[in-house]
């Protein structure tokens, strides 16, 4: 199975993973299964770290690809057929980064893991928490 971690699940798996449900602990750690984690995710970090806003994540963008390499997962370019794919996705869900995350893991023929269950409205492969 090819996983696409949205940004709070990466942050989460390499820092926090007991705040994901340990079945899908099990999906990411499973060794069968390609992770990865989208460009969009690092460029996220970056930007929502350097605004240095109290809910910012804990580390900055430089200081993620290096996390998440060593985790293990791969880093998924951001090609201009993702970010033109945008463009036909219902605005179902306002979040730019999520958008495209959406947008590479239909075209990639992924399953996006998120927290965010606003993401199942669109048709696609998602896991989450519910």
């Amino acid at each position: 199975m090819k996983l696409l971690l949205d940004t709070h699940v990466a942050i989460w798996m390499t820092n926090t993973p007991e705040r994901i449900p340990e079945r899908i602990r099990d999906l990411v750690m499973d060794g069968h299964n390609e992770v990865a984690i989208s460009a969009a995710s690092i460029w996220e970090i970056a930007i929502k770290h350097a605004l240095g806003r109290s809910d910012a994540p804990p580390l900055a963008g430089y200081d993620a690809i290096a996390e998440f390499q060593s985790a293990g997962f791969s880093l998924l370019n951001i090609t201009p057929t993702h970010a033109a794919f945008v463009e036909r996705l219902p605005l179902l869900h306002a979040d730019p980064f999520d958008r495209l995350m959406l947008a590479q893991a239909m075209l990639e023929n992924m399953q996006l893991v998120t927290y965010d269950s606003q993401l199942s409205r669109y048709d696609i492969g998602l896991i989450t928490w519910s």
